[in-house]
């Protein structure tokens, strides 16, 4: 079966596109609404992101869990912001090579932010057959386009109750 190599969700949020960046483009805060992701260990001291600015991903799938080494690609307030996971590992990332890519993008809608999140498999040197038998075993039997499919659609809901008004 061949492998689909992006997937993407969008949602509305009632606030406005710098608002809802501010958040997104925290790696710490990410935690919050993903349901994989606990949130991250930024490099350095600076808390806007930049182009350039690397953090450690801490994820958990059940009782497994992982650390991923990213590097931001992407950051233009309000509009995009974009990282390349590139490291992983169980307590660090030792293991490096291309994993995927993450983009949130923002657009105004004139009452608040249509926020777009897309997921792109960067493994293109593995074999479908290798990759989508992988995919499988780390995620109880789905691909990870269809697995993380579900993740994005739940992280759009977490962050849309998060910043939507009461």
């Amino acid at each position: 079966m061949a492998r689909t190599f992006s997937v993407s969700g969008s949602i509305d949020v009632e606030a406005a596109p710098s608002a809802v960046y501010e958040q997104v483009s925290n790696p710490a805060l990410m935690g919050r609404w993903s349901p994989e992701n606990l949130g991250a260990t930024l490099s350095g001291t600076d808390t806007a992101a930049f182009v350039g600015m690397t953090f450690d991903g801490h994820n958990k799938r059940g009782a497994f869990r992982w650390t991923t080494r990213c590097t931001v690609t992407a950051a233009d307030p309000g509009e995009r912001f974009a990282f390349r996971v590139h490291a992983i590992g169980i307590r660090r990332p030792r293991l490096r090579g291309p994993i995927a890519t993450w983009e949130y993008r923002f657009e105004s809608t004139g009452t608040g932010t249509k926020v777009t999140e897309t997921w792109t498999d960067d493994r293109r040197t593995w074999p479908d057959f290798a990759a989508n038998t992988f995919d499988r075993i780390a995620t109880r039997g789905y691909v990870f386009a269809v697995f993380q499919q579900k993740n994005i659609r739940t992280t759009l809901r977490n962050l849309k109750a998060a910043l939507d008004p009461a």
